[in-house]
């Protein structure tokens, strides 16, 4: 099997998760290798994803590790397998590889929380609205570039609709109401929009209104990636230089509590609603 050039996310995250359970066996390479019947070298290409594991290796390995959860287990062999072609394999050439494995993520998720402060959430925002947004990027985007993001966002937004539409619930600060992004008219409409899908069932969006004293936030945008178990979770946070995947036990807490705190500063779903009816008809 030849070397992968550029392993998603997906996969360096079951190469990360193998290794993991190695080490909580006490195990070094060489050992995992004599169990498996293979040289080290191979074991150390499996956990950086530049081999992908067959399922039957990767219960193997969970095995000679002494692994013990069979729903941990079930989920990284869910994980192997090459790449499988999907819709954000068509912008490889033309987008970022962190966007295109933050779409993989969002295709295989059981659900995700997201938290903004200044900005409306990306898969919520109308057409017009990341326009403006993107004809605001530094270093400038040319139009062809702001025509592939804009596209590469409609299709990440499929998730929420349909048969397998995604659980989504969004923490939005009411400064992100108030921005006024691209003008009066974008503004209301974007605003028009949150109404439309916060009555969606698989949708929630809750507003952090001026006024509360303290609440805990990371200041950027955070989107909670749910996998099938929980440790197999992901944050991305949104930076100036591109995504960043977070999957560290003590990173995932984290992150955990900053939501639910900034949550717990958050009108109910019904008076958020309220909050954002009342800015679309004042904007």
């Amino acid at each position: 099997m030849p070397m992968r050039s550029n392993p998603t996310a997906r996969q360096l995250r079951l190469g990360a998760e193998l290794r993991k359970l190695r080490e909580r066996a006490g195990l070094s390479s060489a050992e995992a290798a004599r169990l498996l019947g293979v040289n080290s070298a191979q074991i150390s290409n499996i956990e950086a994803a530049r081999f992908g594991p067959s399922a039957e290796r990767v219960r193997t390995l969970a095995r000679n590790y002494d692994c013990s959860d069979p729903d941990l287990v079930d989920a990284l062999v869910a994980m192997t397998g090459e790449r499988k072609r999907g819709w954000w394999e068509e912008y490889r050439d033309t987008l970022p590889a962190g966007l295109l494995d933050l779409a993989e993520l969002e295709h295989h998720t059981t659900g995700m929380r997201v938290a903004v402060v200044i900005h409306i959430p990306g898969l919520l925002q109308t057409l017009d609205h990341a326009r403006a947004t993107f004809q605001e990027t530094v270093p400038p985007l040319l139009p062809h570039e702001v025509e592939h993001r804009l596209s590469y966002r409609l299709k990440r937004q499929g998730i929420l609709y349909g048969d397998g539409r995604t659980q989504y619930a969004a923490v939005v600060h009411e400064a992100a109401l108030r921005m006024g992004v691209g003008g009066p008219d974008v503004s209301r409409r974007q605003l028009a929009h949150l109404v439309e899908m916060s009555e969606h069932e698989n949708v929630t969006i809750t507003v952090i209104p001026f006024g509360v004293e303290a609440y805990v936030s990371s200041g950027q945008p955070i989107t909670y990636v749910l996998g099938p178990v929980p440790k197999l979770d992901t944050v991305e946070l949104d930076t100036p230089h591109g995504c960043e995947f977070l999957d560290a036990e003590a990173q995932l807490e984290k992150y955990r509590v900053v939501l639910d705190r900034m949550n717990s500063g958050a009108l109910t779903p019904e008076k958020s609603r309220d909050l954002i009816h009342h800015l679309a008809h004042s904007a």
